[in-house]
């Protein structure tokens, strides 16, 4: 999965306002260990808060796994802070990422959008 959320676990660095990286978030992360440092002015940290699942619905793909829906869920996960660059900029870490989604045996991405 990936999200725009600007998630990262704690203790990683935070996104800046203009961020092109990404952080990786382990499968077996405990998602209350989250934190979020989406800089968008406008943005809306309530859903987030309320449950990560809005902006990472981790535990969603996790449930379907396990009821046999998809075949697994992937060994890492990325987000990337959604704000404060032009899209075209965000290539060069898409195309770094790929590789490792390969490395991971990923069929599919589930996108999020934030």
């Amino acid at each position: 999965m990936m999200t725009t959320a600007g998630l990262h676990r704690w203790g990683d660095d935070p996104f800046a306002l203009v961020d092109l990286g990404y952080r990786v978030i382990p499968g077996d992360t405990d998602l209350s260990t989250l934190s979020m440092t989406h800089s968008s002015v406008h943005f809306d940290r309530t859903g987030f808060q309320a449950d990560v699942n809005t902006v990472f619905p981790l535990d969603r793909l996790r449930e379907l796994a396990t009821e046999g829906v998809i075949g697994s869920v992937a060994a890492n996960h990325y987000s990337l802070m959604g704000a404060g660059w032009p899209p075209e900029q965000i290539g060069p870490t898409v195309d770094e990422l790929v590789p490792h989604l390969v490395a991971d045996g990923v069929d599919a991405v589930c996108l999020v959008p934030v």
